[in-house]
């Protein structure tokens, strides 16, 4: 119960939380996926300063693509198969370089009719293995956050800024992220959810296209594509440094207000 108790939470509302993700969450030690920054990462598993550093750090001045025009709605029944499509566009993308290294294409998982939606930076080995969005232990930990919310992970929507696993768990290049993301547009664009958490650096810079520190993004609601976003770190960040989660924790109640989601009472 760390998780909770880290965020000075006694009390607990709607569903009660998966045993199962709490019990994984307190013995995680090791990530399958690196934190979401623009810079160089630290060796998986290893919390240190420079980790910190990249976690709030400003992205290097390469030219972002510029957004791509706001696709027509798409009715609520069409979602799924608007999503399908976009799938069968992507292909067996050979795009740019990442689809030399790959085992599966990460295309995206959840509800097309979620109102809320998670960005994180790209697959890590298990999601690579599973062409699943964070089913490492990042992963178990995004869980432990989505139940934290009073919500179940069917319930939302999960995908990155890159559908294919950077080497080594890298973040990916600009000419990689520019490549990919509009397929993230795509999507975005035929859920509409009502909110949208960008989860690290890496996400908050190609959904925003804005330059900024973790720290300046974070703690308000950003107006995108005529949906609610809000910036927070992302779950690997997080089992590096678990320092952050009360932090996080704000973050995700931003979101909820938003969405009109009833906030846990205090013990």
């Amino acid at each position: 119960m760390r998780f909770y108790r880290d965020l000075g939470l006694t009390e607990f509302y709607r569903r009660p939380v998966d045993q199962t993700l709490l019990d994984a969450m307190q013995t995680a030690h090791a990530v399958t996926q690196t934190p979401a920054t623009i810079a160089a990462p630290a060796s998986p598993g290893t919390f240190t300063q420079t980790a910190l550093m990249e976690e709030h750090s400003i992205p290097p001045r390469k030219s972002l693509t510029p957004q791509p025009e706001i696709a027509a709605a798409v009715a609520p029944a069409d979602r799924a198969a608007a999503l399908e499509m976009i799938r069968q566009e992507i292909g067996d993308c050979t795009r740019c370089t990442l689809h030399k290294g790959r085992s599966k294409i990460v295309f995206g998982d959840g509800s097309p009719q979620a109102r809320l939606m998670f960005v994180g930076e790209g697959p890590g080995a298990d999601e690579d293995a599973q062409g699943l969005p964070f089913v490492g232990r990042a992963g178990q930990l995004l869980n432990n956050m989505i139940a934290a919310m009073g919500l179940k992970r069917e319930e939302v929507y999960i995908a990155n800024v890159v559908k294919c696993r950077p080497p080594g768990n890298r973040t990916p290049e600009p000419e990689e992220a520019n490549t990919c993301s509009p397929f993230l547009f795509k999507q975005i664009d035929a859920i509409r959810p009502q909110v949208i958490v960008a989860l690290g650096a890496t996400a908050a810079t190609y959904l925003l296209g804005q330059r900024q520190t973790l720290a300046g993004l974070r703690g308000r609601v950003h107006a995108f594509r005529g949906m609610q976003l809000i910036v927070t770190y992302h779950p690997a960040f997080l089992l590096r440094d678990p320092r952050q989660k009360k932090e996080a924790w704000a973050d995700l109640q931003i979101a909820m207000r938003e969405l009109g989601l009833k906030l846990p009472s205090k013990g």
